[in-house]
């Protein structure tokens, strides 16, 4: 499975006719996960009305699914559809993030982590990549609050979901 130019196969928890869900590299609460259509599109006018319904039916499975587990106190789910709205992988995703009540000082400052350089996407995944093939985690710029999780980490967290969708 592509995230953009990205293989994610191994983060991958859910997957339907037209649409994917898997966990996320640099999650910005625990439990953010994301929903992608299998088709590698840009912008969500891309979408053609099979794959509008698969994607909203499985970001709203996959939302309960993961405030279950989580338990959570409520769901951000957020598409960000082109670059000034802060899309920085060019494949039309959906963020669901498990919210709890006092996880944040306030409330939105979700939306100022979300559209944060350090949650840049691609370049997280690029620099993840840099990283495997020198294989020195010197070229990651330390980051106190968020860390990139190793493959087998996403993996092993894409098993345990994928678990809930038996």
């Amino acid at each position: 499975m592509l995230f953009g130019k990205f293989n994610v196969s191994s983060q991958v928890f859910y997957k339907t006719q037209k649409s994917f869900a898997l966990v996320n590299l640099k999650p910005l609460l625990p439990g953010h996960v994301l929903v992608c259509p299998i088709r590698v599109i840009p912008r969500v006018h891309d979408l053609d009305p099979e794959e509008v319904a698969d994607f909203y039916a499985t970001v709203h499975r996959v939302a309960g699914v993961i405030e279950r587990v989580y338990k959570a106190d409520g769901m951000q789910i957020v598409i960000q559809d082109g670059p000034c709205a802060g899309q920085s992988v060019y494949h039309v995703h959906c963020h669901i993030i498990p919210r709890h009540i006092n996880d944040l000082p306030n409330v939105d400052d979700l939306y100022t982590k979300l559209n944060s350089p350090d949650a840049n996407l691609t370049l997280q995944f690029e620099l993840q990549r840099d990283a495997y093939y020198s294989s020195s985690r010197s070229n990651i710029a330390p980051d106190a609050d968020r860390k990139p999780r190793s493959p087998e980490e996403m993996a092993e967290e894409a098993q345990f979901l994928a678990g809930y969708f038996v």
